[in-house]
């Protein structure tokens, strides 16, 4: 799941190199992965009305079904 947060957020920045990712494994079933851009790029992140972050959180909401978990996208 991490691996695709980082891909997607890196084609979308303007600054792919300031893109980090962390995966933090709370219990055996639940996971906070916290995505970090540049400030000049959380506008591009987010997206019109959340629009883009409501994306990226029903693709990982989809993949957390499939391996019974549950998931939370933090941007920072």
């Amino acid at each position: 799941m991490k691996e695709l947060i980082e891909y997607i957020a890196v084609s979308v920045v303007s600054k792919p190199d300031e893109v980090k990712v962390t995966e933090i494994i709370e219990s055996d079933d639940r996971i906070v992965i916290s995505l970090e851009v540049h400030p000049e790029d959380k506008g591009r992140i987010i997206g019109r009305q959340g629009q883009f972050a409501r994306s990226m959180r029903s693709i990982l909401k989809v993949l957390a079904i499939k391996q019974d978990v549950r998931v939370t996208l933090e941007i920072i």
